[in-house]
């Protein structure tokens, strides 16, 4: 936004919230009392001043508020159905001003994204609830279109900007969440599976990074504090998924930057932290045992490691042999009550959906072996990318590039999402930053965008190493 512009509208903005401020006050003094549209005036505003500046504040708003839709704090029944609002608005003024940019570009990657979405609204013909289904179809088509244009403008030109706001939100993450359970009992997740799946795929890999890039001895205390909470609230809520998610991420991590003795390090904290954890987290009351047999079986040696994932497993299997074309529709799924669409509706409803213990599997059983070539080569394009950037770190040693975490959190969850089918479920807010991360990592390739990539964060450059609070290493 030019000078100009800035000069007449800031002004003309301010007047009109002012009068529409008075206009509420006087003749509709009831608004004021109603957290319905207390919570439509807060959506208004935080997307106004978001849009403001587009670039620094839009992915901190759809990140927030699709987390905020799901744990249990004030408004978040306004987020419910706010966060599709915020969704779509970022998707559209994101394209329009992405494609406002002469040097815009969109790669494989993108054109297979766009054939998902086709295959989405293909599925939804077919499903037992095609309105329900075509919705879902709509939202993974807003989701794509903003990884491919918001999300890529939120990063490029300020990837250290962009990451030191990501580690300084999942500091504060960590902080809330230990402080809300480990104090005060509190569950502020819906389930502690998805504390797993945060802590796992998201906070455990970026904290680690950012320990590994290094930065003033306050900085990396705090790092490393806030690393080992993650860790005991990851090992606390027993999700293995998320253990394993974590695990990978932080194992390759130290293997490629050959990180050996940080990782043995790592390794026996984890340890400690897990037999803290059993002793005085317990899973279940007066339960004793090894911690393979607390953790990797929960107490239940006889049924194996994946007794509770083969029901599901099996029932999506059948799901699929019975339907194995067009699938059940996109996000829905067979279930054996009868049952009437709610159309208006801004979440999943459970008569039209159940748990598939795989995200692999559900995107099968959704669009049926027809659909599911371009979910599975677009999965493919994201472990090849996340491949070249291990590769890449195995060969350079190179830790300050903004593909390094990305690739992080993709692994883990990718190894996560064989666990849990949140892969392709649009409303879960590890969905929206997983593919948004994805879209990010095509352009911040090494080995594709050099030029990108030596200009922003080389290792001999302590300018960009301190907009972090890092410190370059010397050669």
């Amino acid at each position: 936004m030019n000078d100009r512009y800035s000069r007449f509208l800031a002004p003309s903005t301010m007047l009109l919230c002012c009068l529409f401020g008075v206009y509420i006050v006087v003749f509709r003094p009831g608004y004021l009392t109603s957290a319905y549209y207390l919570g439509v005036l807060i959506i208004l505003q935080v997307m106004l001043a978001a849009l403001w500046n587009y670039r620094q504040r839009f992915f901190p708003l759809v990140i927030g508020v699709f987390l905020w839709a799901a744990i249990a704090v004030p408004l978040h029944e306004a987020w419910t159905s706010g966060r599709w609002f915020v969704l779509a608005v970022g998707a559209l003024a994101g394209f329009v001003i992405y494609m406002k940019d002469r040097h815009h570009h969109f790669a494989s990657f993108h054109l297979v994204a766009f054939f998902c979405v086709l295959a989405a609204m293909v599925s939804a013909m077919a499903s037992s609830y095609p309105t329900v289904a075509t919705l879902k179809a709509l939202s993974l088509l807003l989701l794509f279109l903003y990884g491919a244009s918001g999300a890529r403008l939120a990063v490029m030109g300020r990837e250290a900007n962009f990451l030191s706001g990501l580690l300084l939100g999942c500091e504060i993450l960590v902080y809330v969440t230990a402080i809300t359970y480990f104090v005060f009992g509190f569950e502020l997740f819906d389930h502690p599976n998805s504390r797993g799946a945060v802590m796992g795929v998201v906070a455990v890999p970026l904290l680690l990074w950012g320990i590994l890039v290094g930065g003033s001895a306050a900085t990396c205390r705090r790092r490393t504090f806030a690393f080992v909470l993650a860790l005991l609230l990851l090992l606390s809520s027993y999700a293995r998924a998320g253990i394993a998610g974590g695990a990978v991420a932080c194992i390759l991590l130290c293997f490629a930057l050959r990180r050996y003795r940080l990782l043995l390090k790592g390794i026996g904290v984890a340890l400690l932290s897990a037999a803290l954890v059993a002793a005085v987290v317990p899973l279940r009351q007066n339960e004793s045992g090894s911690l393979a047999a607390v953790f990797l079986y929960k107490g239940q040696q006889e049924a194996g490691v994946l007794a509770s994932r083969r029901s599901a497993w099996d029932r999506t299997s059948s799901v699929i042999r019975e339907h194995p074309w067009f699938g059940s529709g996109f996000g829905t799924s067979i279930t054996r009550d009868q049952w009437t669409q709610r159309v208006g509706s801004f979440e999943s409803t459970p008569q039209a959906t159940r748990e598939h213990g795989n995200s692999y599997l559900a995107i099968a059983e959704w669009v049926g072996l027809l659909g599911v070539m371009p979910f599975f080569t677009l999965v493919f394009l994201v472990a090849v990318n996340v491949g070249r950037v291990v590769v890449w770190m195995r060969r350079t040693g190179d830790p300050f590039s903004p593909a390094v975490p990305v690739a992080a959190v993709l692994a883990a969850g990718l190894v996560h999402a064989g666990f849990e089918d949140w892969l392709f479920a649009v409303g879960y807010y590890v969905c929206v930053f997983f593919w948004t991360l994805a879209f990010v990592l095509v352009d911040v390739l090494p080995q594709t965008a050099p030029a990108l990539v030596q200009a922003s964060v080389p290792r001999s450059s302590p300018q960009w190493a301190d907009s972090f609070g890092m410190v370059a290493p010397d050669r």
